[in-house]
Parts: C-alpha cells; sequence; structure tokens
C-alpha cells in the first residue's frame, strides 16, 4: 500500500472508533497518525520501515506504526476488519448523509435506536429528530432532503469512477480473437459529468465466448441479461453494462445511436428523413417503403460506411466529436463548417490550484511537483487553502511565506524541469473581502479565490460576495464557481451569468475544476462564455499526486463546453503564462 492509501485507512479507523464511541484520544491519535502519514515522502516511509525508526515520526507510536508496517507490507488489517464487523453497516451508510458526522449518528442510535437509513428516514418522519439536542427541525429537514437526493444520486455514477470499470473491459474486448472492434458508447463516451450506465458495442464473428466472457469480469454481482447477441450484468457498485454484438458492417451506425444522446439521434434522423434517408442502428438505407427501420435495413442495401466519419459524411456532414452530441446546435455548426477544433488532453502544458500536504493534501511539495514532472508538465500552480479554511489546515501569513520560500529554493535548484508557481486557495469571506491582505497577495504568481463556507447565502447575497472577490486587484482566478459536488451536494444559490460578466470585465479567469466530483464550472456555460473572451484554466484542484491526472475529467468537460486550446490558459506554454500572470498584476494595479 501507499503512504496515502494507508493515511486512509487511519482515518477509516478513527470514524469507525468515532462512531463506536471510543475514547475520544483514541480517535485522534489515529487521526493525527493519517496526518503524520501524509507529510513523510513515500520513500522516507520505506527506508523508516525498513531500518525500524517509524515510532521517530511525531505522531505515530508504537501501536500504529505495527499497524502501518502491517499495511505496507500486506495490504491488509485484521484489526480494521474486527473494527468493521463491529459496527452496524447502516451507521456507515448514513454517513453518506451530508450533515451527519460520527457524534451525531451516534447520538441518533444511542437515543432514537436508529441504526439505519430506513430507521432514520422514520425517525424525522415522525419528528423524532427535531426534539433531540443538537438536532431541531432545521437539522430534521436537511438530514430528509439528504436521504431524497442519495436515493436520486444512486442511479447515477462519476464518469471517472464509470471509466475506470470500462477501459479494461474495453481494452479486454479488442484482445479476444472473435472481436473485429469494440468500443464504449452512451454517456461515458460524450464524456458527461455522471454516467447512468455503460454500452458496449462489438463487431465479433463467433458471438458465444464473447458474452461468455462479458459476463464473467470481476466485480459483477449479477447476471440480469445472457442472450445470444446481448447481455447485461450489474456490478457490486449498482453500475449496469450492457453489451451488444453486431455484425462489422452494422458497427458504425450502432456505435453512433448508442452513444446518442438522444436528441442528437432524433435529429440526425430527422435530416436523413429529408433527404429521402432512414437512419438508424441498424443501417441508413432509402426511406419509403413500409416496414420498421430494422426491417427496411434487412431488405434493402444500407449504406457502407466504414465508420462514423463516413456515416456523417452520407449526410454531408464532418465528423462530430462525441462530446457535442447533445443536440444543442452541433448538427448546425457543422453544417455552417463552425465546429470548433476542440482542445485535447495532449495540449494542456501544466496547471494551478493544487494541494500539499501544508495543507489538506496528502503528498509533499516535492512529491507533487516530481508527478507534474512525470507528466511531462511544464508548470504546476500550488494553490494550499487560506487561514479561515480551518477544516482544511489552512495556511496562516508566516507558512505560507515559508513554503513561497521553499518552492523559490525548489525551482532554483534546478531539480525537476517542471516550473512551480506560488499561490493560494484564497477564502472569500462571506463579505467578499479576502483572507489574507493585499500585501501577501501581491508577493504570489497566482491567487485563486473560492468560497468554502456560508453555503446558504442567497443568491443575491452570494453572487455580490464572489463578484467582489473577482474585482479585488490580487485576484487571477476563480475557483469551483457554484460549490457542488456532484452525487453528493447541490451547489449553492448563485446569479452564473452575473459572474461570468464581472470575470470577463476584470480580466479573471474562471477555472474549469477537473475534480471528478466538481467539473465546475458547467460545461454547459462555457461556449458562450468563452466566445465572450472568457478565459478558462483547467485545474484539478489535486490533493495527492493521483489527483493529477483528474484534468483527464476536465479535458471532457471542455470538449463538451466547446473549448478550442486557446481558450484555456493550461495549454499555453511556460512563458506565456508567466506573461498573463504578470500583466494581470500589472492591469490591475493600473486600475
Amino acid at each position: 500500500m501507499t503512504k496515502n492509501e494507508i493515511a486512509d485507512v487511519l482515518s477509516e479507523i478513527a470514524t469507525l472508533l468515532e462512531l463506536k464511541g471510543e475514547n475520544p484520544f483514541k480517535v485522534r491519535a489515529y487521526q493525527t497518525g493519517a496526518r503524520a502519514l501524509e507529510a513523510i515522502e513515500e520513500a522516507d516511509l520505506a527506508r523508516l520501515i525498513a531500518q525500524d525508526e517509524l515510532q521517530s515520526v511525531k505522531g505515530i507510536g508504537e501501536a500504529l506504526a505495527q499497524k502501518i508496517t502491517e499495511l505496507r507490507t500486506t495490504g491488509k488489517l485484521g484489526f480494521l476488519e474486527k473494527l468493521k464487523a463491529s459496527v452496524e453497516p447502516g451507521l456507515v451508510e448514513m454517513l453518506q448523509i451530508p450533515g451527519l458526522g460520527p457524534k451525531k449518528i451516534r447520538a441518533l442510535r444511542d437515543k432514537l435506536g436508529v441504526v439505519d437509513i430506513a430507521g432514520l428516514t422514520k425517525a424525522c418522519q415522525d419528528g423524532r429528530v427535531a426534539e433531540l439536542d443538537g438536532f431541531g427541525a432545521k437539522t430534521q429537514e436537511k438530514i430528509l432532503a439528504g436521504i431524497k437526493n442519495r436515493e436520486a444520486y444512486g442511479k447515477r455514477h462519476l464518469w471517472w469512477e464509470a471509466a475506470a470499470v470500462a477501459e479494461p473491459i474495453v481494452a479486454g474486448l479488442r484482445a479476444l480473437p472473435q472481436v473485429r472492434r469494440a468500443e464504449s458508447a452512451g454517456s461515458l463516451r460524450r464524456g458527461l459529468e455522471t454516467v447512468g450506465d455503460l454500452d458496449f458495442i462489438v463487431a465479433a464473428t463467433d458471438v458465444g465466448p464473447v458474452v461468455d466472457w462479458f459476463v464473467a469480469q470481476p466485480g459483477v454481482k449479477e447476471v440480469t441479461a445472457k442472450g445470444e447477441t446481448k447481455a447485461s450484468v450489474r456490478f457490486e457498485s449498482g453500475l449496469q453494462a450492457d453489451l451488444r454484438i453486431v455484425p462489422e458492417e452494422q458497427f458504425a451506425f450502432a456505435l453512433h445511436h448508442f452513444t446518442g444522446s438522444k436528441d442528437h439521434n432524433v435529429q440526425m434522423r430527422q435530416r436523413a428523413l429529408a433527404r429521402g434517408l432512414s437512419l438508424s442502428e441498424w443501417g441508413l438505407v432509402p426511406a419509403e417503403g413500409e416496414g420498421t427501420a430494422k426491417e427496411k435495413a434487412e431488405n434493402r442495401k444500407s449504406e457502407k460506411v466504414e465508420n462514423e466519419t463516413a456515416l456523417f459524411a452520407a449526410l454531408a456532414l464532418p465528423f462530430i466529436p462525441p462530446e457535442l452530441r447533445e443536440g444543442m446546435g452541433e448538427i448546425e455548426a457543422a453544417e455552417r463548417g463552425d465546429l470548433p477544433r476542440l482542445v485535447e488532453a495532449g495540449d494542456l502544458r501544466g496547471a494551478f490550484h493544487n494541494h500539499t500536504t501544508a495543507s489538506d493534501g496528502g503528498n509533499t511539495l516535492t512529491e507533487m511537483v516530481a508527478a507534474a514532472d512525470a507528466l511531462g508538465w511544464a508548470y504546476l500552480g500550488i494553490a494550499d487553502h487560506s487561514k479561515s479554511s480551518f477544516q482544511a489546515n489552512g495556511l496562516s501569513e508566516a507558512r505560507l511565506l515559508r513554503q513561497v520560500a521553499d518552492i523559490q529554493a525548489l525551482n532554483a535548484s534546478k531539480r525537476f524541469q517542471t516550473h512551480v508557481f506560488t499561490g493560494t486557495e484564497c477564502d472569500i469571506l462571506a463579505d467578499g473581502s479576502l483572507d489574507f491582505d493585499a500585501s501577501l497577495l501581491r508577493q504570489l504568481d497566482c491567487v485563486v479565490v473560492s468560497v468554502h463556507n456560508a453555503f446558504a447565502q442567497d443568491e443575491a447575497t452570494m453572487t455580490a460576495r464572489i463578484v467582489k472577490a473577482i474585482e479585488h486587484p490580487c485576484t487571477h482566478m476563480l475557483g469551483h464557481l457554484s460549490g457542488r459536488l456532484l452525487l453528493r451536494r447541490e451547489g449553492y444559490r448563485v446569479d452564473v451569468a452575473k459572474v461570468i460578466d464581472a470575470a470577463i470585465a476584470n480580466g479573471v479567469i474562471i477555472e474549469l475544476n477537473a475534480s471528478p466530483w466538481r467539473l465546475d464550472l458547467d460545461w454547459r456555460h462555457w461556449r458562450k462564455a468563452a466566445e465572450r473572451g472568457l478565459l478558462c484554466a483547467i485545474n484539478p484542484d489535486a490533493h495527492d499526486t493521483a489527483g493529477l491526472r483528474h484534468v483527464q475529467a476536465g479535458i471532457n468537460a471542455a470538449r463538451k463546453g466547446g473549448l478550442t486550446r486557446e481558450q484555456v490558459l493550461t495549454t499555453w506554454p511556460l512563458a506565456k503564462v508567466q506573461t498573463w500572470l504578470k500583466s494581470r498584476g500589472t492591469a490591475t494595479k493600473a486600475r
């Protein structure tokens, strides 16, 4: 196990102990141990374990050292398995309800006998939760809303998590000797931020072995259908996956059809009909005559298309990238020759808004830069939390200045080819002022400003608050505009159009936060905003080295938003980015 994976286990133990009502000092010991472990570099952890010196690290005692060593060497921990067995599973599930932490869940169990979400729902509906000390009617209402949202969210899955399931399946299908072609389709291929289920389209000859291989995938909890050319399975996560096997000559038609969206497909079929043709998953044939689309395709000679490019060409259109196929004007744009050259993953040169162990990150500054260097990035912007984000170990002025000195020394050492930009994710306080004084902010290369509290403000107040922060002369970028957490929390109320107007007027970037849980600003706003001059930065908001790779989710969203390479600052070369950052500072000082 890596040090971050071990730290996650220690944090999980702390949560389970707190649910059980264990001694607070014991709980805190595991929390402290997790933080101490995150602050150690991976190579140092290996050395400390090899030399039996782990206990020399402040915050790690003998018992913790033994558990860390066991996890590091075996990947398992018997203590954790026994602890899990001693805690009602329903209590752990209740942690998924916003606003419910271990202490409140323990109170619900001890005072009302609530041990699962069903029991919690009934207790709220009966009004018993509102009567408890520390809860009240508003808390009860929020809990019920959280339970309702959880049920709705449970039908969708993050793109990132769905892609992690789909990618090895596609690779495995392509490796089968019977398979000629295989692709993912559906909302996953369109890069939608959440996915309902997975669709796999396969061109194969001998279909039986392909179906058998598919239904035997690791993690399959249930085979819900198994036929000659179709199969459906459900994974332990609840994610459903459907397999469709077609003759190779139908592959491009099936891939287009099952990629969707529904609106795009309807408009494409209408375009075909206007040309006397019938388009379906089975082919493209003359429209006249009786019968279903399938019967027409079977009885008449279909247009021969090798791929989707040929399919679009048969309807006098250039290829429309899957991400744009939402029925939102992409066909008209293609007809006008106005499709943008979409940004690609290979265009990225670096990213801003990344965290280290100085605040709530899981890797040190050096580890984060080394990971960016391994990705071939020209630059990396560090933006640890500011002091008011105490829950995220936000940096004081003194700690931030020490980090600035560390970054400057690292750049001067030429240890990595990646240049590191100093910065902060500065809290936008409730009144719109920033968490640090301008005298400090002016010493940083890049200032990202974000909302992290007072989410319940009304729309007008929240909008004015964010606009005020954008107008601050030291602001370079606005972080996660809406504050949403996909499948977890709705965004706060804010007038997005007014915020975009303010950013354009003040020359401030709005980030496309690439965290798979955020993808904020939403892709639906980007095309028009970028055409008006709004500049984007695809930032991973990475809290560990693995999080840097989340930029791929941001690329998906940027492509769905119709963004080109030129409209994304983080595709620019280092010198051009440095010039922009300095010119932003010069321009604001002159105002």
